[in-house]
Formats: C-alpha cells, structure tokens, sequence
C-alpha cells in the first residue's frame, strides 16, 4: 500500500515538472518593468540623487532591506562610466553600469545578476510636469532559455514593480526634503 501510494505521489510531482517545464516553453523570457512618480522638486534635484552610484543608498529599497550589503563603486564617480556592485545576502548580488546621462533628463544603465546569469538595461527618465518633475523608472531583459527563469519574467513585473515604487516614494521624500 504504502510502495503505490510513494509511486502515486512520484509520478504526479514528474507530471507537474514536466507540466511546468512544457507550460514555460509557452511563455516569453523577456520582461519590463516600469513604474513613474510625480516629486515636487526640479529635476536637477531629483538627478543629482540619481546620477550619483553612491547617492542611491539615500532612497533605494533594497539598500534598507539589508543594511549589512556590501557595496563597492568603481569607474567615473557619477554618469557615464559609474559603476556599483553588491553582495547581499537577502537581495542577491549584482552591478549596476550606467551608459547614458543626460543631465536632469536621463541616466541609463546595465544590471547584471550573476545568480541568474542576465543582464538587463534600464532607464530613470525626468520630465518637467507643473512645478514639479515626472520620474519614470524602467527596465527590460531576457531572462534566457532556462524554464525556471521564463516563470520568473512572467512575474517580474509584480516581483520588481513594487520595490520600484518604494524606491521611488522614497526618492520623492528625500529630493522634497532638500
């Protein structure tokens, strides 16, 4: 009784693997995420807590999430050629490069993940809007043939949606705050 039951429980976890595996080959591997905030400050405030690799502590999410996360910086101290790089624990690994700056309109970047083995492009946009400045936080990527990685950029959206929306709340206290 016992043996059947082990080789039921068996044979559906191999249906659902290989349901999952074949359900991932359906879904696309590239995802985007985007998410924008009004601030009421100008948009040279707002670049400047942008452009700065070191200035991101000040507002991002996953730096408060773990405040034991290694950071090292390298390259240009701001813009083009600015790079970060951490270690954590709880948020991952990662580097940040930004690519384009154009100053209090634009900051472009690549992200790397090694856990996942992707690279991702992303942008910070701002835009005057009344007496204030429309901040708009993208980014797209492929996450690559690897069916797990297919599901998550089903989900990234919601998964790095929210943590966008942190960041950018907390931009928005920090560049109204000066």
């Amino acid at each position: 009784m016992l043996k059947k039951l082990l080789k039921t429980a068996f044979a559906v976890v191999a249906l659902i693997g290989i349901a999952l595996t074949l359900g991932s080959l359906l879904l696309s591997s590239d995802f985007k995420v985007t998410r924008s905030q009004l601030v009421a400050a100008p948009p040279e405030r707002v670049y400047e807590l942008v452009v700065d690799p070191r200035r991101w502590k000040e507002w991002s999410v996953w730096n408060r999430r773990d405040p034991a996360m290694q950071i090292s910086y390298e390259g240009a101290a701001s813009g083009v050629g600015a790079v970060w790089a951490w270690k954590s624990a709880t948020e991952g690994d990662g580097r940040m490069s930004f690519t384009a700056a154009e100053p209090a309109r634009r900051l472009a970047y690549d992200l790397y993940f090694p856990d996942f083995g992707t690279t991702s492009t992303g942008e910070i946009t701002l835009v005057p809007e009344g007496s204030g400045t429309r901040v708009t936080w993208s980014m797209a990527g492929n996450m690559g043939s690897n069916p797990m990685f297919r599901w998550i950029a089903l989900f990234a959206d919601r998964m790095v949606g929210k943590d966008f929306d942190e960041g950018l709340a907390q931009l928005k206290q920090v560049a109204e705050r000066r």
